[in-house]
């Protein structure tokens, strides 16, 4: 019978001699990235933002040595090898073309959506690939513990041929204030997770129907709030990816169920879980199969949490992508067809009907 010692839900850190220079000092650079860079042992040289002294508080917090005054002035530092991009998608552009010029850099690590649109998206893409840069994009779900081992267990064949999956989500995100002048949300910002997680265990979907109503707590305006997504693989699997961000009431004495949940049924079995992200707890999951476990629940655990954990992995793949001269894991070209996914879901709902992903030019 499978063990928890049988399955590896973090990466192994093979390269690390890499220097990165961090651009932001918000939320996810200062609580997701440089936690996990300090624990997994990556060298920060540098730091900059939109303000300075943002910066700098960072920098004391994490022992940054090098703040720069703007983050091109960043970007232009010879000891900086990694640029690492923790900014909004109408600003990632230029950063990342101001990066592919400098010989000093190797690579950037650019965050999702990689742009505001799939056309701008293919456009740096290429460009890199012209400057024979390493762009790589942070989708940290596939570096979710659960994610991982979930795929381990698929690809062990515990599960059989896969017939259903689903990822359910109940829960509030942080909208953050550059959301508000844009015209997408849900899709672009929350469901690009899930679809992308869906497209790492199951390949690419043939086809994909999206349904959305707003969401009546998101007070600035946007076309997609609750959304929900039904897809088809070239397998036969068909998975849902529910984007739920209303998930009820939130006011003070209001004791509300947020959640994530997922769940994955194949001929041989089925694995479902928890993501943790909601609560602050570790992600979690449990699978029983007829050819591995006797058809008995087996539990696999671990300590470690999507937030911040899953960033080592994000940051190690880029590293280990330089030091080889492979393609990282998540290379660019990858992202842009999730990318490719978010418009189909985006065309779904203005035109009402399903969308096959051959409509969708990426090339």
């Amino acid at each position: 019978m499978a063990q928890a010692a049988d399955f590896e839900p973090d990466v192994k850190v093979r390269n690390r001699e890499y220097r990165i220079g961090c651009i932001g000092a918000g939320m996810i650079m200062a609580e997701c990235h440089l936690a996990a860079y300090k624990e997994a042992g990556f060298p920060v040289v540098a730091i900059a933002s939109r303000t300075k002294a943002n910066a700098r508080k960072v920098a004391e917090r994490w022992d940054i040595p090098t703040v720069h005054d703007t983050p091109e002035k960043l970007i232009e530092d010879s000891q900086v090898e990694i640029i690492d991009l923790a900014f909004p998608p109408d600003q990632q552009p230029a950063l990342i073309r101001h990066a592919l010029k400098q010989p000093h850099v190797k690579a950037i690590l650019a965050q999702k959506p990689l742009a505001l649109s799939l056309g701008e998206a293919i456009k740096l893409r290429d460009e890199a690939k012209a400057a024979d840069k390493i762009l790589s994009v942070n989708q940290n779900m596939r570096y979710d513990q659960s994610m991982r081992v979930l795929k381990q267990i698929i690809e062990q064949g515990a599960l059989g041929e896969i017939v259903f999956a689903q990822i359910d989500m109940h829960a509030i995100p942080h909208w953050q204030g550059f959301l508000e002048d844009y015209d997408r949300l849900t899709l672009a910002n929350m469901s690009v997770h899930h679809l992308d997680a869906l497209r790492f265990l199951f390949g690419d979907p043939d086809e994909i129907t999206t349904l959305t109503r707003k969401d009546p707590r998101t007070r600035f305006d946007h076309s997609d709030g609750i959304t929900i997504s039904t897809m088809k693989f070239p397998s036969g699997v068909m998975a849902v990816s529910l984007e739920d961000v209303w998930s009820g009431p939130r006011q003070d004495g209001y004791q509300d169920d947020q959640h994530i949940t997922w769940r994955v049924e194949g001929t041989e079995g089925v694995a479902r879980g928890t993501i943790g992200w909601p609560i602050g707890a570790a992600s979690t999951l449990s699978y029983a199969s007829a050819r591995t476990t006797g058809g008995e629940w087996v539990t696999p655990s671990w300590d470690t949490m999507w937030f911040p954990h899953a960033f080592i992995g994000v940051m190690e793949q880029l590293q280990h992508a330089v030091a080889t001269g492979t393609p990282p894991a998540l290379s660019v070209a990858d992202n842009v067809k999730t990318m490719a996914l978010v418009e189909a879901g985006y065309r779904s709902i203005a035109e009402g009907r399903t969308v096959r992903l051959s409509e969708i030019a990426i090339n």
